[in-house]
Formats: structure tokens, C-alpha cells, sequence
């Protein structure tokens, strides 16, 4: 590590002015903060941009509680920072992303083929990309503060489902670190968030819609005011045990968007995701979650107002390997 850090600390010297990129959820959030304190007093200026609107309540929270400073990317000139990162992101993970040159990536996801930068650090065993900002830390002698602590083991515990999904040693070390700077009630306050009462429709259409087969679990929620509730709903369903999949999906922004989730036993859910959907879109992630992401356009077989049951009889026809193409 202690390599590492001074190839990170060459990259930037005292008049830099430094945006760090992100599409925010905790482990992003979290890592963007410590690379920040990291450069504290290094460089001019570093802000944090976020690329979409922050929408589901844990992250708005998280945000709230701990009174961290965001730009939103639509209110920054990116043309006014001569230094640009990312961490737990590449470019190639969003269009956004992929506009700009980088002198630093910090990521755990697998290493995409046009992923540049003057400093790449990816470690795709690592179950959190806090875990490794918190080595970088560590490698610094620095302190954290309790803002900073909660943030990195809020982001560890979310990004391996409190060490649910697959993870390494150094993640265990890094969550350990971390715990005797943190406050249980400011975590459990954050942990409580996970939805608010205008999602509680989408859960009751989860109810009465899905459709179970060979252990997987499948829902269609039609239009969804954010994709956040996808990912809230294939997580809680997968509690139940008879399911070991979960498969829901619904429509945001004249794209498709399906969640994938699995317990964890032997099980790609990135693969699957890509399989099912990579031909239309976007599509990978972990082994245990995943995303795909497909615009409408290229489904032209099925109108965006099509009944629910349509929508709900392509998902399973293309998770279940019998869709075209």
C-alpha cells in the first residue's frame, strides 16, 4: 500500500483542482470521502459529483446525517478541473463516465477493456471498494474522523450485504478498523432507512404480481418513479426461503431495468445478466447482483405500455435462455 500511495500522491500537486466522479451509493459516497481527505491540503480544490440525482432514501439519508457536501454533475463545468477520479466506477459503467480522461480509478468491479488512467488501482476480489480507501488510509497514518469512519463501514456493510455476498480478509480488516470509530445509533439510523412510505405501492405490486419458478423469483413492476425500489425489492425477497434467485425488473427513462440477486451458492448473477441481456444493453456486476440496463427501442416486440404480464413473460423468457438472439 505504502507503494501505492505515493504513486497516488505524484498525480496531483498543490494547484490541481480535483473532481472526483461517482454514481452515488454508500461504498461510492464513502470512497469519494476518504480520497478527499486524502488530498486534504495537497491540492486547491476537490469536489464530489455526482452523476444522477440521489433517490433512494438510505443514500439520501446517509448524505443527510452525516452533512456531506455533493455537486450535483449537472452543476459543475468539468472543463474548470484539470484532474478528474473515479472510485467504484469505470468509465465504461455509464455514458457519463466514459466522456472524460482520468488521472485516477480506484474500483473493485472487473476491469473493463477501455478502463485508462495515469493510476488504475482495481482489486476485484475486494467486497467494497471502501475497504480499499481505507487501506490507502490506513497506508497514510490517518485518523478517520467519525464522519469519514461511518461513511466507510456504512459502505462496507451495504456493498457485501454485511459480509452476505463474497468478500476477502482485507474487507473483514478494514470493517474491524473501522468499528472503534463509529457510533452503533448513527449506523442503526442509517440502516433504518432503506425505503419510505411512497415505495410501499411497488411492494404491494411485487406482492401481487410475482411468479416463482425452479427457486427463481420474478416481478415486473411496470413504471417505477426510481430503480432503486428494484433493488430494494430483489434483496428483501430474497430473505424467503424458498427463493434463490430474484429477478425484478421494471421501466425508468424509456429503459428497462432488471435487478438480480442470488444467495451466494455457486451462482454468477453478472453472467446471467449478461446472457439474458447483454445483446440489448447493458449488462454485468458480481456474482451474487447485477444490472441490465436495455433502452426501449431495442425491444420493439413489446410496447412500453404493454400489459404487465407481457413485460413479466420476457423477463423469465430471457433469464430462462429461451429469448431470441
Amino acid at each position: 500500500m505504502g507503494t501505492n500511495l505515493s504513486r497516488l500522491y505524484q498525480l496531483f500537486s498543490h494547484d490541481d483542482r480535483l473532481l472526483i466522479l461517482i454514481n452515488a451509493d454508500p461504498d461510492s459516497i464513502a470512497s469519494a470521502l476518504a480520497l478527499k481527505r486524502l488530498l486534504w491540503r495537497r491540492i486547491a480544490v476537490c469536489v464530489i459529483s455526482p452523476i444522477q440525482p440521489i433517490t433512494r432514501p438510505q443514500n439520501e439519508r446517509l448524505v443527510e446525517l452525516l452533512g456531506i457536501r455533493l455537486t450535483p454533475y449537472q452543476e459543475v463545468n468539468p472543463a474548470e478541473y484539470n484532474r478528474k477520479a473515479l472510485v467504484d466506477n469505470q468509465p465504461g459503467h455509464h455514458e457519463f463516465f466514459g466522456a472524460h480522461q482520468y488521472d485516477l480509478i480506484i474500483d473493485h468491479h472487473p476491469r473493463l477493456p477501455e478502463t485508462t488512467a495515469r493510476m488504475v488501482d482495481i482489486r476485484v476480489d475486494y467486497g467494497a471498494n471502501s475497504s480499499i480507501m481505507t487501506e490507502y488510509l490506513r497506508a497514510a497514518r490517518i485518523k478517520p474522523s467519525l464522519k469519514l469512519a461511518t461513511a466507510l463501514y456504512y459502505g462496507i456493510t451495504t456493498d457485501t450485504a454485511n459480509f452476505e455476498r463474497p468478500a476477502v480478509e482485507a474487507d473483514v480488516r478494514a470493517f474491524h478498523y473501522l468499528f472503534k470509530f463509529t457510533r452503533r445509533a448513527l449506523i442503526r439510523s442509517l440502516e433504518y432507512a432503506e425505503f419510505n412510505i411512497s415505495m410501499l405501492q411497488y411492494f404491494q405490486q411485487a406482492f401481487s404480481r410475482y411468479r416463482l419458478r425452479h427457486q427463481k423469483f420474478y416481478a415486473f413492476l411496470g413504471m417505477v418513479s426510481t430503480p432503486d425500489i428494484l433493488v430494494i425489492l430483489a434483496d428483501f425477497f430474497l430473505r424467503a426461503r424458498e427463493i434463490a434467485w430474484t429477478v425484478v425488473g421494471g421501466i425508468y427513462q424509456d429503459k428497462l431495468v432488471v435487478i438480480f440477486r442470488n444467495d451466494g451458492l455457486r451462482k454468477n448473477a453478472g453472467a446471467l445478466a449478461a446472457k439474458a441481456f447483454g445483446k440489448l444493453g447493458s449488462a454485468g456486476g458480481h456474482a451474487s447482483s447485477a444490472r441490465a440496463e436495455i433502452p426501449l427501442e431495442h425491444i420493439p416486440d413489446i410496447p412500453p405500455n404493454a400489459q404487465w404480464q407481457l413485460w413479466q413473460y420476457f423477463l423469465i423468457q430471457r433469464v430462462e435462455g429461451r429469448g431470441k438472439g
